[in-house]
């Protein structure tokens, strides 16, 4: 999990991507921050709020993407904006996927990236819910 941007002494710095994984989702872009050709790369746009029922269904895809390229050995990453909250919902799920229950897995994304992660207490509901469960009722708002 990552971004593209942290936080460094003298504020936001650009975190660049080049060869260091074998396969990069991306839920946020920006110009300039890899990774570099020939790299594995998927984009969705998503927001970091209430998402859609085809924003949800992008969440899934990419938690089985990541899933299955680290059952296959493959360095992956996972990134939003900050990598907290879009990346922390991907990457949780793609850890359930990897057969941990939702709370070890929301867990484990706060251990290993930061205690701020997933902070947005609807992805979390998302989770809690199931991806699935969550984008049905989505589709039914819509």
């Amino acid at each position: 999990m990552g971004g593209h941007v942290r936080m460094g002494a003298a504020g936001e710095e650009p975190v660049v991507v080049r060869r260091e994984f074998d396969l990069v989702l991306s839920l946020y872009q920006r110009e300039g921050h890899g990774p570099a050709p020939g790299i594995e790369h998927h984009f969705a746009e998503l927001p970091d709020g209430p998402l859609t029922a085809a924003q949800i269904a992008e969440a899934e895809r990419f938690a089985v993407l990541a899933a299955e390229a680290v059952r296959a050995g493959r360095l992956t990453l996972v990134r939003c904006h900050t990598g907290l909250n879009r990346s922390g919902l991907v990457g949780a799920q793609a850890l359930v996927e990897l057969g941990l229950g939702v709370p070890a897995a929301i867990d484990r994304v706060r251990q290993r990236r930061s205690s701020r992660a997933l902070h947005n207490r609807l992805f979390v509901r998302y989770l809690e819910s199931g991806l699935p469960t969550a984008r049905l009722l989505a589709e039914l708002d819509s």
